[in-house]
């Protein structure tokens, strides 16, 4: 299916992260399942919320949403697990445009939900672990290099295909 996409497809057709070098278009695999969690809007930032190699932290008007290693979240706190991160290697520069576009495009047409979530310095992609395997597969024949450690994490990564 995934040769079939790219023959039908031509380069002109699919997002491009216009001004992304080759060289960039790299991505690793953080360690560990994560989870999203949904806390109360006015709560403290809770102190597990925070450990890990990667964690996100966005309070809005209606919540505080939180996204770190599984295996830390208490019972009881709304989430949404088995989540596995593929962290685009930067920094990129804010000029960049179609850097997520160029992601979930090629992963959309295949059905494979993501989470995307950025930061200063880069972007990164929620996979569901189930299908990992696949968006890896699809992200690779759309000219993206899916390392199997992510060289900015500091302890270990996942398991590539």
């Amino acid at each position: 299916m995934i040769s079939w996409l790219r023959s039908h497809h031509e380069q002109s057709t699919r997002p491009q992260a216009e001004g992304m070098k080759e060289s960039k278009r790299k991505l690793g695999l953080l360690p560990d399942v994560y989870a999203a969690c949904r806390l109360a809007n006015d709560v403290p930032v809770p102190d597990w919320a925070t450990r890990g190699p990667f964690s996100s932290i966005t309070r809005t008007a209606h919540e505080l949403s939180v996204v770190c290693p599984e295996a830390g979240v208490p019972e009881g706190v709304k989430k949404e697990g088995g989540w596995k991160v593929l962290m685009v290697q930067g920094p990129l520069d804010f000029s960049l445009t179609g850097v997520l576009a160029s992601l979930t495009g090629p992963l959309a047409r295949e059905g494979i939900s993501v989470f995307a979530l950025s930061t200063y310095d880069t972007d990164y992609l929620l996979v569901k672990k189930e299908q990992l395997e696949k968006a890896v597969q699809v992200l690779r024949v759309d000219g993206y290099d899916v390392e199997k450690a992510c060289r900015d994490c500091a302890e270990g990564a996942g398991t590539l295909p």
